[in-house]
């Protein structure tokens, strides 16, 4: 199935070209305008990324990314923004972002970093399911008498 992606900004002619890139790329993708907006979008269904503004009216996107991991949503995030700087990058980091990236958005850096971000969920899901196969306890099975000397 295709990753599905949020986009989450204000503007809309933000959201449109996003989508319609992301769309080409043969994502899934649906968009929304602020960070509530966000947040009752997550409770509907699983993403696999979001793409996060940083300067929303309302509840801001580092408020948002914060909620997020409160709640305990596995997606990746991206923070964009158009006042972008070192603090408000390092400080998402921090509280889990992916990566951070300034508007004006290059389309293709933005893809390169959504195909890192969904290539590292992805590996991060298969290393969480080899773990829990190599980590059962295994079982001893049998009823012989030198299965159950093993026992003792």
């Amino acid at each position: 199935m295709k990753p599905a992606i949020l986009i989450v900004d204000d503007e809309p002619g933000v959201r449109s070209a996003l989508s319609g890139v992301l769309r080409d790329e043969w994502y899934r993708v649906e968009a929304v305008p602020s960070g509530e907006a966000c947040l009752e979008r997550v409770t509907q269904g699983a993403v696999d990324l979001i793409l996060l503004d940083v300067w929303l009216p309302g509840l801001d996107g580092l408020a948002t990314l914060s909620r997020l991991r409160e709640r305990q949503v596995d997606a990746q995030v991206i923070l964009i923004s158009g006042h972008g700087n070192i603090e408000s990058a390092v400080r998402a980091i921090k509280m889990g972002a992916f990566d951070f990236v300034e508007k004006p958005l290059s389309l293709d850096k933005t893809i390169l970093v959504v195909r890192n971000a969904l290539r590292q969920r992805r590996l991060e899901a298969e290393n969480r399911a080899l773990r829990a196969r190599v980590d059962r306890t295994p079982a001893m099975v049998g009823q012989s008498e030198a299965m159950s000397r093993l026992r003792e």
